[in-house]
């Protein structure tokens, strides 16, 4: 059985492939036998993770938010790579100013909300709209878009008192949360709408992520999860691997949380 798993021979697109879990995951579906196309706003970041790789990779740069962008880039990874198998939809922003980006909801400009939007929810659509019509074109394919625990529950803000993550205090925005809950909506869509295609569509779903935080959101966050600790990075490629092989073949419109049980508390 564990051959299911193995994706020899399929090409994979991973959108925001240069951060912190889309370097894993190019990793983990390289490992797997796939060709892989890094997908980043960065070209140069994209090509640095390809690099790392090898021959299995290529680096693209995209802005998912563009549609001409996205169609410039899908059409330069079909003519490298002759088809898509796997799309791994990604990519999210946390906007050009970051401060802003964890502002509190009763300032919250407007302006940064849409910049949001237009990556987390918009790149989402346009991506797999591109994609999907060449999945349609083979007559089979899978979609993996990434989610988050925030789009299933409200944050808890009690473990962000005293937090610190890229030079100052962060909190969990409203418009993440939304972002996420539209993921989660958007691949519940597309799975019934391709399902008589040969396309399935599923939502991968993290946790709290180790990545910079300071000890004491460690530690809170830590104290709030069942497992007792955060997630490391490379925990979420397994459940990936699943998704994107013939591993899951009768699983679709599913949303996998990948949390160490925060949703079940």
């Amino acid at each position: 059985m564990t051959g299911a798993f193995r994706l020899d021979g399929q090409v994979a697109l991973v959108t925001g492939g240069a951060g912190i879990l889309g370097r894993v995951f190019c990793r983990a579906l390289a490992d797997a036998g796939a060709k892989v196309a890094v997908v980043d706003l960065s070209g140069d970041a994209a090509g640095a993770v390809a690099t790392g790789i090898g021959e299995a990779a290529e680096g693209f740069g995209c802005d998912v938010s563009d549609p001409a962008s996205v169609a410039a880039a899908v059409e330069a990874i079909i003519a490298r790579f002759g088809r898509i198998d796997v799309l791994v939809n990604n990519a999210a922003t946390k906007t050009s100013d970051v401060r802003a980006f964890f502002e509190s909801f009763e300032t919250y400009s407007l302006e940064t909300w849409r910049e949001v939007m237009s990556v987390n929810i918009d790149g989402m659509f346009l991506m797999a709209q591109a994609v999907g019509r060449q999945m349609l074109a083979q007559g089979s394919g899978r979609v993996i878009q990434t989610a988050s625990i925030y789009g299933l529950v409200g944050p808890d803000g009690r473990i962000y008192d005293g937090s610190d993550y890229l030079g100052g205090p962060i909190n969990t925005p409203a418009v993440y949360s939304a972002s996420k809950a539209a993921v989660v909506g958007l691949t519940r869509w597309l799975a019934t709408h391709w399902a008589d295609k040969g396309i399935r569509v599923n939502c991968l779903v993290p946790g709290g992520v180790s990545s910079g935080q300071n000890g004491l959101f460690d530690e809170k966050y830590s104290a709030r999860t069942p497992m007792g600790r955060m997630a490391r990075a490379e925990e979420m490629a397994p459940p990936l691997l699943f998704l994107a092989s013939e591993a899951s073949s009768y699983v679709t419109g599913q949303v996998l949380a990948v949390d160490g049980g925060w949703t079940a508390w």
